[in-house]
């Protein structure tokens, strides 16, 4: 069984030590799905929602937060992000995709940007939608894709 990358020798939880790894193109994608109701999914996409554009403030709010990553998870080194897209789109019934793709050329990957992002984005989507609706559910937020290293 292969150690912990984030638990040094003595059992401490540590950042890892990234200062010997070269520096590289590194890219993730990740992804979320969020469902709700048909009447909450057509003012989602309409842009009529009460509380204004839902998609426009869920991708602002991904790309805020897979910026700040470092500063929610605590193992998580800061980087300076050169790329990072959030796209929300219909993914059949009254669902939507949220996808986040993040890159940077540093000694570390960005998985952990694309989660944030892609996370941060779907709870924006619930946030701006709860009172439409009970019923939204997020689910399913994974890694599908990450380069570089």
């Amino acid at each position: 069984m292969s150690r912990l990358s984030h638990i040094n020798e003595a059992g401490d939880a540590v950042m890892v030590d990234v200062s010997d790894k070269a520096v590289t193109a590194r890219t993730a994608l990740a992804e979320g799905f969020v469902s709700m109701a048909p009447e909450t999914l057509a003012l989602v996409t309409t842009g009529e929602a009460k509380k204004g554009d839902v998609l426009a403030a869920a991708r602002l709010a991904g790309i805020m937060a897979a910026k700040r990553t470092h500063e929610l998870i605590p193992f998580c080194h800061p980087l300076g992000l050169e790329r990072c897209d959030i796209s929300i789109e219909p993914a059949g019934g009254c669902v939507v995709a949220v996808r986040c793709t993040a890159a940077v050329h540093q000694r570390t990957g960005v998985e952990m940007e694309a989660l944030t992002g892609a996370s941060v984005a779907a709870l924006t989507v619930y946030d701006m939608c709860k009172s439409l609706s009970h019923g939204i559910v997020i689910e399913s937020i994974r890694l599908l894709d990450k380069s570089g290293g």
